[in-house]
């Protein structure tokens, strides 16, 4: 055991042996920039912090892009307002003045930035957005970090970082230095550059490398949803590498229970031989840790969605699939080892692929339809 639980939430107090020392962060109380709020992640994570944690002040950034439904992510921030410690922000990450004027006014104690352009296809053909809000905007978080010292400084990295890896399951300890797309890359360059951020500067940060989340009001650019889309429109659905692909899927509410667990575990901060500090850095994979053929998840969410209502039980299902060949940045298969993440804070995604199809099809019935 790493910590115990308090009323469902993680205290951090010690560690198992070879795991990472860690500091308790009290949340209570404190002021917290969460990026990406208006995003799937991030507005879960918010309304948990805001629902649950006495005192807090959270205050959200997001530059509601239409990389999807903008609609969508209006809805998010609205059950958000409803908390008067809740400020939203309307801005850009690669906006520098902004990212240090928020932290000069707001004098953040916990940082969580879920704030990047997502999507692996989508970075092929549009490579700018990914420099500016990955890159670029990262960097403003690091430097603000810099100057306006953080208990904890949390971001979203991802599954994509292993690339065309051959080993599974997936360990934070494997070498990834052979990503398939533009956006992997740019989530490997931010997990390079917050470990010289944590040298240099003594700042304690913790990458989360996410697998393939999914649940109610998710992206509409993810398979599921895009598939049930496709579905009710009577339209076909492309299913690639002839179905012969593997994914680790991951209920939203695990991903932000990890995010949480995390959040209150900081690294711990120590000197080293040379008199610069020990990185106090850490890495997990959140995921679920059962990888799904793809066909079997293509059966479990039309099952779902004909439970929910959204399909008729007669719909022709196999007349609207079509097996087709693996897309330029897709990768065959992707598998978490959640062991670090067990280890240091005695938690492991738990909600089954069933489960998790089921509230996102009872979601889209009431939601669309």
């Amino acid at each position: 055991m790493a910590g115990n639980a308090d009323n469902g939430r993680y205290v951090a107090n010690y560690v198992h042996d070879n795991g990472c020392a860690k500091n308790s962060v009290s949340l209570a109380d404190k002021s917290l920039l969460v990026t990406g709020v208006a995003g799937f992640i991030g507005s879960n994570l918010a309304n948990r912090l805001l629902e649950e944690t006495d005192g807090i002040k959270v205050v959200g950034l997001d530059n509601m892009n239409d990389y999807y439904d903008v609609r969508l992510k209006a809805s998010r921030l609205e059950e958000l307002a409803q908390y008067p410690n809740f400020t939203f922000v309307r801005g850009d990450l690669a906006d520098k003045k902004l990212i240090d004027s928020l932290f000069e006014e707001h004098h953040f104690q916990i940082v969580v930035n879920l704030g990047a352009q997502a999507g692996v296809r989508y970075s092929i053909t549009n490579p700018d957005a990914y420099v500016n809000s990955n890159l670029i905007g990262f960097y403003n978080i690091l430097e603000a970090c810099r100057h306006n010292p953080v208990e904890h400084l949390v971001y979203a990295s991802s599954s994509s970082v292993y690339g065309g890896n051959k080993k599974v399951p997936f360990c934070t300890d494997d070498k990834v230095d052979n990503p398939v797309s533009l956006y992997a890359a740019t989530k490997k360059s931010n997990e390079l550059m917050a470990h010289a951020y944590s040298k240099l500067y003594d700042i304690p940060s913790t990458g989360l490398r996410f697998f393939t989340v999914y649940g109610p009001a998710g992206r509409p650019d993810m398979a599921y949803f895009g598939f049930t889309n496709k579905l009710l429109a009577g339209e076909t659905i492309k299913i690639f590498n002839y179905g012969n692909c593997q994914r680790d899927f991951t209920y939203v509410d695990d991903i932000v229970e990890g995010i949480l667990r995390v959040m209150q575990g900081a690294p711990q901060r120590a000197i080293g031989e040379d008199g610069l500090p020990i990185p106090p850095y850490a890495l997990y994979n959140i995921g679920g840790g059962r990888p799904e053929n793809l066909l079997d998840f293509v059966t479990t969410l039309q099952e779902e969605l004909v439970r929910a209502g959204v399909l008729s039980p007669d719909y022709d299902f196999e007349a609207h699939k079509e097996l087709v060949a693996m897309q330029p940045g897709d990768v065959p298969v992707t598998y978490a080892d959640t062991t670090a993440l067990e280890r240091d804070f005695g938690y492991r995604p738990t909600t089954t692929l069933r489960e998790g199809l089921r509230k996102f099809a009872e979601w889209y019935k009431a939601y669309y339809m």
